[in-house]
């Protein structure tokens, strides 16, 4: 069923994702650290996203013309989002080369030697943080969010390469 109505998916996330952009900051904020420290709780326990404690790292989605600004609070052990702050590396591309990341259809290092995703600032920081993201395990997610990553990453990957 998902495989079915994963290019429609697609394609309304190009249509709506944009949309986005004019909600208001500290709604994306609600969303995102709830959501991220919910599926990331086993990933933050066990240390892996230590490399942002004190630190921070801006994510943006050229496309969509969002961005956040994340950080590891070493107090509360969760993540952090903010609209603004002192970022030492930004991470850059389009929503579905983030998803080809997030799915691991394609390796993390061809996206980013292809220039689909872009390391700006401290780049020793940036490879970290691609490091961290590629030794995520995908059981720890839930098993429906995952399937639907994979799902859409496959469909989102390019006809050639």
């Amino acid at each position: 069923m998902l495989n079915r109505a994963a290019p429609f998916l697609l394609s309304a996330g190009d249509r709506v994702l944009p949309l986005a952009t004019h909600m208001p900051f500290f709604l994306q904020r609600f969303a995102l650290q709830r959501s991220l420290n919910q599926v990331f709780a086993q990933a933050m326990q066990d240390g892996l996203f230590d490399i942002l404690e004190r630190r921070w790292m801006r994510l943006q989605v050229n496309d969509l013309n969002l961005s956040w600004c994340l950080s590891k609070d070493p107090h509360s052990n969760r993540l952090l989002i903010q609209e603004r702050a002192p970022v030492e590396v930004t991470i850059s591309g389009n929503w579905r080369e983030f998803l080809l990341l997030a799915s691991r259809q394609e390796d993390p290092d061809t996206l980013f030697f292809r220039r689909r995703l872009q390391i700006d600032g401290d780049t020793e920081l940036g490879l970290a943080v691609k490091n961290m993201i590629d030794s995520l395990d995908s059981d720890d997610l839930p098993h429906w969010l995952w399937q639907t990553i994979e799902t859409l990453g496959k469909q989102a990957l390019p006809t050639s390469n």
